[in-house]
């Protein structure tokens, strides 16, 4: 090791640390030393409108929805795929985007991928029909695939172990911000008669709406650029000196020291083990090898033709396997609840709100009720050819800011407690308490046990997919870790997609199925969950 405590007190306090320059330092180690300070802060703080991007990307059109109903003409059957495009996308990419970031890193995915979502964000805001909103929606899907997945793993491995937990709580805060800025967004346009025309194409307030939703992207896209490659996956590589001019960025940010006042001077090959003798003090970042992105392109497509994608294998073989097929189906369950009830959401609430515009009894109603007058008025206006048109007040997303406040502050309670109780038992209590609302909801019989039952099921939900994506990237190694985050997002997607079709096709045989559906997935999670090895205060391998 080339390091030796002067006590065990604090086992991550850097200043406790006595540094043997002679031995090759070790990821951990290396981290360790860099401290927490600045660097830490603006990553986190670049990282949050990366984080609302990927957010928006998956989740923006369940608000247009109710808005775009007539504009499109669309069914419950049409919302219900168009929910599920963007998934369908991000499942076709998911290897290769696993297989690049495994390989290839994990910055020029997010800057590029960001990026180009700017531009499919923007060709969604300019559909003019469901047929093209749904390709817009399925080709974001292709693209924020990649930085849906990398961000959590970039992320992550700027930090040492006693703040990598915290930092997934901080992503889930992330996207609790991103599922709050949606409504209230919502709230401001999507009520707003807005109806403009240019170059002979139609524009209405939802297309705008979908517009400013680009706005993350580009931001983030542009600030991760100045932001060095994660060094993990340098020293995965056997890419020694840039991983330690990286080290010193971070030291020199976080310390307010010079850069080359940073204690490790050696990193631990793992690539060439004969070449930990080598004296990095002595190389400079100008030797480092850069290439164009089309040599970068060129390389990747090589390494398929000339190599056996074995980070993807590696994952169907011991001692992985069975390790694998748990992770993978812990996701599949928990984000075709959580998915589902998060995008049927401002459907169902907007929906509620219509039925109590026009109905001449009580405030009141049952979740049943709803999804009664939700599937009655799509067999209606579609046997009679009425007119169409649909309620749209301030007050349709109230209830959907109420639910993403509700899960912001479950995040900060969960952020104090990570270190204590780790993600198992975290992940384990927030499915229990998802299943038990999802059957709940069946007898809800008034608008205020509705909106807490499924304001605790979302946040439940949030919370256990994100300790769920948490957990998979810790049980395997670097040159893995990627690879099984987008492969277990990959099956989580799918069971998002089944959750969404699944889920009109249920309301039209009734009000029990859409409960059985939600609730019982979480209890099979749960179970898959309880299966899992421990990664309280795990080291990244």
């Amino acid at each position: 090791m080339a390091i030796k405590h002067k006590g065990d007190k604090d086992k991550y306090d850097s200043s406790k640390y006595q540094y043997d320059l002679k031995t090759p330092a070790d990821f951990e180690t290396a981290i360790t030393a860099t401290g927490f300070g600045w660097f830490n802060i603006l990553l986190l703080l670049v990282g949050c409108p990366a984080a609302i991007a990927s957010v928006f990307e998956t989740a923006v059109v369940s608000y247009v929805l109710p808005s775009a109903e007539c504009d499109l003409g669309l069914n419950l059957l049409n919302k219900g795929i168009l929910n599920a495009m963007t998934y369908s996308g991000m499942i076709i990419s998911a290897i290769a985007w696993g297989y690049i970031a495994d390989t290839r890193g994990r910055k020029s995915i997010l800057v590029w991928g960001l990026l180009a979502d700017v531009v499919c964000v923007l060709s969604c805001a300019m559909s003019q029909s469901i047929i093209q909103l749904m390709i817009a929606k399925f080709i974001g899907g292709l693209v924020m695939g990649g930085p849906f997945a990398v961000l959590m793993t970039y992320l992550q491995e700027f930090h040492n172990n006693k703040y990598r937990g915290r930092v997934m709580m901080c992503i889930g805060i992330m996207f609790s911000m991103a599922s709050l800025s949606m409504p209230v967004l919502a709230l401001m346009i999507l009520p707003q008669k807005w109806e403009f025309n240019i170059f002979n194409m139609e524009f209405h307030s939802w297309q705008v709406y979908l517009a400013i939703c680009a706005i993350p992207s580009l931001v983030s896209g542009l600030a991760l650029s100045l932001f060095p490659e994660s060094p993990r996956f340098l020293m995965s590589q056997g890419r020694t000196a840039e991983a330690l001019q990286a080290f010193r960025t971070i030291y020199s940010l976080n310390k307010g020291k010079p850069k080359d006042t940073f204690p490790i001077t050696k990193l631990l090959d793992e690539i060439s083990p004969e070449e930990n003798d080598v004296n990095y003090e002595e190389i400079s970042i100008s030797t480092i090898e850069t290439t164009s992105v089309k040599d970068q392109v060129k390389d990747i497509v090589d390494d398929f033709k000339t190599k056996d994608p074995s980070p993807f294998l590696a994952l169907f073989q011991k001692p992985f396997l069975w390790l694998s097929i748990n992770v993978y189906m812990l996701n599949f369950c928990i984000l075709l609840g959580q998915n589902t009830m998060r995008l049927w959401l401002p459907q169902l609430f907007a929906s509620l709100r219509e039925f109590q515009e026009i109905s001449m009894e009580s405030v009141e109603h049952s979740m049943c009720s709803i999804l009664e007058y939700s599937v009655n008025k799509t067999g209606l206006v579609k046997e009679t050819d009425s007119s169409c048109s649909v309620i749209i007040s301030s007050s349709s997303y109230t209830n959907n800011i109420i639910v993403a406040g509700a899960c912001f502050a479950v995040f900060l309670v969960a952020g104090t407690l990570i270190n204590k109780l780790g993600h198992k038992r975290i992940q384990i209590g927030a499915l229990i308490i998802a299943g038990i609302c999802g059957f709940a909801l069946y007898w809800s019989s008034t608008t205020a046990s509705t909106l807490v039952i499924t304001a605790l099921y979302a946040c439940m939900g949030s919370l256990s997919a994100t300790s769920a994506v948490g957990t998979s990237a810790l049980l395997f190694p670097t040159s893995l870790r990627t690879m099984v985050v987008c492969v277990a997002l990959m099956f989580g997607r799918i069971g998002s997609i089944f959750g969404n079709i699944l889920f009109p096709v249920f309301m039209s045989f009734g009000c029990v199925p859409p409960f059985l559906m939600v609730g019982g997935v979480m209890f099979v999670a749960c179970i898959l969950s309880a299966m899992l090895p421990n990664t309280k205060k795990a080291d990244l391998k």
